[in-house]
Protein backbone atom coordinates (compact mmCIF):
# COMPACT_ATOMS: atom_id res chain seq x y z
CA UNK A 1 0.00 0.00 0.00
CA UNK A 2 2.66 2.69 0.59
CA UNK A 3 4.93 1.38 -2.58
CA UNK A 4 1.42 2.11 -4.32
CA UNK A 5 0.95 5.69 -2.57
CA UNK A 6 4.62 6.36 -3.38
CA UNK A 7 4.65 5.51 -6.56
CA UNK A 8 1.52 8.34 -7.70
CA UNK A 9 3.46 10.82 -5.54
CA UNK A 10 4.32 13.42 -8.36
CA UNK A 11 7.22 15.85 -7.61
CA UNK A 12 6.11 19.73 -7.55
CA UNK A 13 7.87 21.71 -10.14
CA UNK A 14 9.29 25.04 -9.09
CA UNK A 15 8.27 27.94 -10.86
CA UNK A 16 10.92 28.30 -13.43
CA UNK A 17 10.24 23.99 -14.20
CA UNK A 18 7.32 24.14 -14.89
CA UNK A 19 7.34 27.11 -17.46
CA UNK A 20 10.50 25.26 -18.98
CA UNK A 21 8.37 21.92 -19.23
CA UNK A 22 5.39 24.19 -20.68
CA UNK A 23 7.72 26.10 -23.41
CA UNK A 24 9.20 22.25 -24.37
CA UNK A 25 5.81 21.46 -24.68
CA UNK A 26 4.69 24.20 -26.89
CA UNK A 27 8.19 23.79 -29.07
CA UNK A 28 7.21 20.64 -29.94
CA UNK A 29 3.66 21.34 -30.71
CA UNK A 30 4.18 24.69 -32.35
CA UNK A 31 7.23 22.11 -35.07
CA UNK A 32 4.99 19.75 -35.73
CA UNK A 33 1.78 22.17 -36.60
CA UNK A 34 0.73 25.85 -38.04
CA UNK A 35 0.15 28.73 -35.04
CA UNK A 36 -3.11 28.44 -35.99
CA UNK A 37 -3.91 24.60 -35.60
CA UNK A 38 -2.29 24.43 -31.62
CA UNK A 39 -4.33 24.53 -28.53
CA UNK A 40 -4.09 25.56 -25.55
CA UNK A 41 -5.95 23.10 -24.71
CA UNK A 42 -3.77 20.80 -26.09
CA UNK A 43 -0.61 21.99 -24.21
CA UNK A 44 -2.40 21.53 -20.51
CA UNK A 45 -3.35 18.22 -21.68
CA UNK A 46 0.01 16.89 -22.79
CA UNK A 47 1.51 18.80 -19.66
CA UNK A 48 -0.80 17.26 -17.51
CA UNK A 49 -1.59 20.38 -16.14
CA UNK A 50 -4.71 22.68 -15.64
CA UNK A 51 -5.84 25.01 -18.31
CA UNK A 52 -5.96 27.98 -15.51
CA UNK A 53 -2.13 27.45 -14.68
CA UNK A 54 -1.05 27.32 -18.00
CA UNK A 55 -2.80 30.95 -18.27
CA UNK A 56 -1.36 31.93 -15.13
CA UNK A 57 2.23 31.38 -16.97
CA UNK A 58 1.13 32.82 -19.98
CA UNK A 59 -1.98 35.08 -20.63
CA UNK A 60 -2.71 34.45 -24.32
CA UNK A 61 -1.45 31.95 -26.91
CA UNK A 62 0.14 34.50 -28.60
CA UNK A 63 2.05 35.54 -25.23
CA UNK A 64 2.77 31.23 -25.07
CA UNK A 65 4.06 31.48 -28.84
CA UNK A 66 6.38 34.44 -27.99
CA UNK A 67 7.71 33.28 -25.28
CA UNK A 68 8.78 30.03 -27.18
CA UNK A 69 10.51 31.95 -29.44
CA UNK A 70 12.40 34.31 -27.15
CA UNK A 71 13.65 31.07 -25.33
CA UNK A 72 14.84 29.34 -28.62
CA UNK A 73 16.23 32.97 -29.79
CA UNK A 74 18.20 33.33 -25.98
CA UNK A 75 19.36 29.66 -26.61
CA UNK A 76 21.31 30.30 -30.14
CA UNK A 77 22.15 33.46 -29.45
CA UNK A 78 24.32 32.00 -26.21
CA UNK A 79 25.55 28.92 -27.98
CA UNK A 80 26.68 31.39 -31.03
CA UNK A 81 28.27 34.50 -29.11
CA UNK A 82 32.07 35.48 -30.61
CA UNK A 83 35.01 34.99 -28.58
CA UNK A 84 36.70 38.10 -28.14
CA UNK A 85 40.00 38.21 -29.74
CA UNK A 86 39.94 35.29 -31.84
CA UNK A 87 39.96 35.44 -35.55
CA UNK A 88 36.85 34.82 -37.20
CA UNK A 89 38.14 32.40 -39.49
CA UNK A 90 39.31 30.35 -36.30
CA UNK A 91 36.01 30.48 -34.66
CA UNK A 92 33.79 29.99 -37.90
CA UNK A 93 34.51 26.21 -37.97
CA UNK A 94 33.64 26.03 -34.01
CA UNK A 95 30.75 28.43 -33.88
CA UNK A 96 28.77 26.38 -36.69
CA UNK A 97 29.62 22.87 -34.95
CA UNK A 98 27.82 24.33 -31.58
CA UNK A 99 25.20 25.91 -33.83
CA UNK A 100 24.41 22.44 -35.77
CA UNK A 101 24.94 20.65 -32.46
CA UNK A 102 21.70 22.92 -31.11
CA UNK A 103 19.94 22.38 -34.27
CA UNK A 104 20.20 18.50 -33.96
CA UNK A 105 19.32 17.96 -30.13
CA UNK A 106 16.87 20.73 -29.96
CA UNK A 107 15.24 20.08 -33.15
CA UNK A 108 11.51 21.14 -32.38
CA UNK A 109 12.44 24.16 -30.70
CA UNK A 110 14.41 25.17 -33.71
CA UNK A 111 11.81 24.26 -35.95
CA UNK A 112 9.00 26.18 -33.85
CA UNK A 113 11.45 29.29 -34.01
CA UNK A 114 11.44 29.23 -37.69
CA UNK A 115 7.61 28.65 -37.74
CA UNK A 116 7.20 32.26 -36.36
CA UNK A 117 7.10 34.72 -39.35
CA UNK A 118 4.92 32.36 -40.96
CA UNK A 119 2.51 33.15 -37.88
CA UNK A 120 -0.06 35.57 -38.83
CA UNK A 121 -0.07 37.18 -35.66
CA UNK A 122 2.55 40.26 -36.05
CA UNK A 123 3.19 40.68 -32.34
CA UNK A 124 4.92 37.00 -32.77
CA UNK A 125 6.78 37.68 -36.36
CA UNK A 126 7.75 40.75 -34.46
CA UNK A 127 9.09 38.31 -32.15
CA UNK A 128 11.00 36.52 -34.39
CA UNK A 129 12.21 39.11 -36.18
CA UNK A 130 13.92 41.17 -33.59
CA UNK A 131 15.39 37.80 -32.79
CA UNK A 132 16.74 37.10 -35.85
CA UNK A 133 17.93 40.84 -36.24
CA UNK A 134 20.21 40.12 -33.00
CA UNK A 135 21.31 37.12 -34.43
CA UNK A 136 23.02 39.38 -37.66
CA UNK A 137 24.04 42.27 -34.82
CA UNK A 138 26.39 39.38 -33.49
CA UNK A 139 27.80 38.37 -36.28
CA UNK A 140 28.53 41.75 -37.55
CA UNK A 141 30.19 42.98 -34.42
CA UNK A 142 32.32 39.73 -34.98
CA UNK A 143 33.30 40.64 -38.42
CA UNK A 144 33.68 44.09 -37.62
CA UNK A 145 36.06 43.36 -34.61
CA UNK A 146 38.50 40.72 -36.90
CA UNK A 147 41.25 42.17 -38.41
CA UNK A 148 40.97 40.19 -41.75
CA UNK A 149 36.98 41.36 -42.41
CA UNK A 150 37.06 44.21 -40.51
CA UNK A 151 38.48 46.70 -42.88
CA UNK A 152 35.83 45.63 -45.53
CA UNK A 153 32.56 47.37 -43.39
CA UNK A 154 33.89 51.12 -44.86
CA UNK A 155 34.26 49.59 -48.50
CA UNK A 156 31.46 46.80 -49.15
CA UNK A 157 28.58 48.46 -47.11
CA UNK A 158 26.26 45.26 -48.78
CA UNK A 159 27.94 42.84 -45.87
CA UNK A 160 25.62 43.90 -43.81
CA UNK A 161 22.66 42.10 -46.46
CA UNK A 162 25.20 39.74 -47.42
CA UNK A 163 24.81 38.25 -43.80
CA UNK A 164 21.04 38.69 -43.65
CA UNK A 165 21.67 36.47 -46.90
CA UNK A 166 23.70 34.10 -45.31
CA UNK A 167 21.38 33.45 -42.31
CA UNK A 168 18.27 32.81 -44.29
CA UNK A 169 20.59 30.48 -46.51
CA UNK A 170 21.64 28.29 -42.77
CA UNK A 171 18.29 28.19 -41.71
CA UNK A 172 17.15 26.74 -45.22
CA UNK A 173 20.04 24.26 -44.91
CA UNK A 174 19.41 23.05 -41.64
CA UNK A 175 15.43 22.69 -42.03
CA UNK A 176 16.35 20.25 -44.95
CA UNK A 177 19.04 18.85 -43.16
CA UNK A 178 16.57 17.81 -40.15
CA UNK A 179 13.90 16.73 -42.87
CA UNK A 180 16.75 14.14 -44.26
CA UNK A 181 19.96 13.58 -43.14
CA UNK A 182 21.41 12.39 -45.59
CA UNK A 183 24.63 14.89 -44.99
CA UNK A 184 26.82 14.22 -41.99
CA UNK A 185 27.33 17.05 -39.45
CA UNK A 186 30.62 18.09 -41.07
CA UNK A 187 29.74 17.78 -44.23
CA UNK A 188 26.43 21.07 -43.25
CA UNK A 189 29.33 22.51 -41.74
CA UNK A 190 31.44 22.72 -44.27
CA UNK A 191 28.90 23.93 -46.96
CA UNK A 192 27.47 26.22 -43.95
CA UNK A 193 31.46 27.71 -44.18
CA UNK A 194 31.93 28.24 -47.55
CA UNK A 195 28.93 29.89 -48.05
CA UNK A 196 29.88 32.53 -45.63
CA UNK A 197 33.50 32.77 -46.51
CA UNK A 198 32.14 33.46 -50.28
CA UNK A 199 30.17 36.12 -49.98
CA UNK A 200 32.67 37.61 -47.73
Amino acid sequence: MAANHGARTRRRLSTSERREQLLSVGARLFSESPYDDVWIEQVAEIAGVSRGLLYHYFPTKRDFFAAVVERESERMLRMTAAVPGVPVREQLTAGLDTYLEYVRTHAHGYRAFHRADAAGDQTVRRVYRRALAAQERQILAALAADPEFGPAFEERPEVGLAVRGWLAFITAVCLEWLRRSDLSRQQVRELCARALLGVL
